[in-house]
């Protein structure tokens, strides 16, 4: 059983192949990310038009590396949400000519839980409460109850736009991860700034704010990107800890672009040591968006007799929250 996934929620128009025979395989994860012409960030619809102009290109080299033919594919996943309406419209697009080319059914990913899956998969967890941390989302999911449930979130913006609008203004490199993290090892002085967690929520644009006045002031920037991890990464822990206690699980399992962060990484490893319970990472190339992530999502559906739909009848959603999703696999 063969199925083709494309992501195309943000920056990436990402596409993945994956094989089922006894296990799950990955024969495919190519990709072309968006970069801005000006500026910084994302514009929502230039990186659209990206995607449509890079969509066959990838798909082709997604082929080649799998070594397979297009007819052999059973069915085509695609990322419907959340995500930029542009670019989920370019995705589905891309994804309906395809289904009405070689009469391909489709199968409706939630971008989320494709991240949840590929990490599952790859590292070994079975039922972990997930950390899923990047440019566009920040959540504490584990499932219970017949779905994926957020146990906590950010309240505005996420850790990966805040890293990235806080570098950007201080440093002018984008994006700030790498950044951050390398001028965080050199960083000695703690520099106090907002710690805001409220009940199993977070909130990053206070931290935010609060870093650029400083910064502004004469803060060192070093000593600032040491200060805004070991901040940001502590409220990350602490609200991943108490779902792990909430919910009586024994694994966590960091995904998504900000997993790339080692100190976010040590953070969490210590304290799972603490507790008794196993941590598991996504290795980095799967742990951003990509459309391996979407294959993996959409074989599971296919496996558990999600049979898919007709390329007339496919669209997507802005705001699919993850708790919304069908994730029959699990049932």
């Amino acid at each position: 059983m063969l199925i083709l996934g494309i992501e195309s929620t943000a920056h990436t128009l990402g596409i993945g192949i994956v094989e089922k025979d006894s296990g799950m395989q990955i024969l495919a994860n190519a990709r072309d990310v968006y970069k801005p012409k000006h500026g910084w960030g994302i514009h929502p619809s230039e990186a659209a038009e990206h995607h449509r102009t890079v969509a066959k290109e990838v798909l082709e080299k997604a082929l080649s590396e799998s070594d397979v033919s297009f007819d052999n594919i059973d069915a085509i996943a695609y990322s419907a949400g959340p995500g930029l309406p542009p670019c989920l419209k370019a995705g589905l697009e891309f994804a309906q000519q395809l289904s009405n080319k070689c009469s391909k059914l489709l199968l409706p990913v939630n971008h989320c839980i494709g991240h949840i899956e590929i990490g599952k998969l790859l590292s070994g967890a079975r039922d972990p409460v997930t950390l899923y941390v990047s440019g566009g989302n920040t959540q504490v999911i584990a499932y219970a109850a017949k779905h994926y449930r957020v146990f906590g979130e950010t309240q505005d913006i996420s850790i990966g736009n805040a890293i990235d609008t806080f570098i950007r203004e201080t440093d002018g490199s984008y994006p700030g991860g790498p950044v951050m993290e390398n001028l965080a090892k050199q960083g000695k002085n703690y520099i106090e700034l907002p710690y805001v967690v409220k009940g199993m929520d977070l909130s990053f644009s206070g931290i935010m704010t609060s870093a650029l006045q400083r910064f502004k002031k004469g803060a060192a920037l070093d000593d600032l990107c040491f200060s805004f991890q070991e901040t940001c990464y502590a409220m990350l822990t602490e609200v991943t800890e108490r779902a792990l206690a909430h919910t009586g699980k024994e694994e966590v399992l960091l995904t998504g672009g900000v997993a790339a962060s080692q100190r976010l990484n040590e953070m969490l490893g210590m304290m799972c040591n603490e507790r008794g319970a196993k941590f598991y990472g996504c290795p980095k190339e799967f742990s951003g968006d990509n459309g391996a992530m979407i294959a993996v999502a959409g074989m599971l559906a296919f496996a558990s007799d999600q049979k898919g739909i007709k390329a007339e009848e496919a669209d997507f959603k802005q705001r699919w929250r993850t708790n919304e999703a069908d994730v029959a696999w699990l049932n």
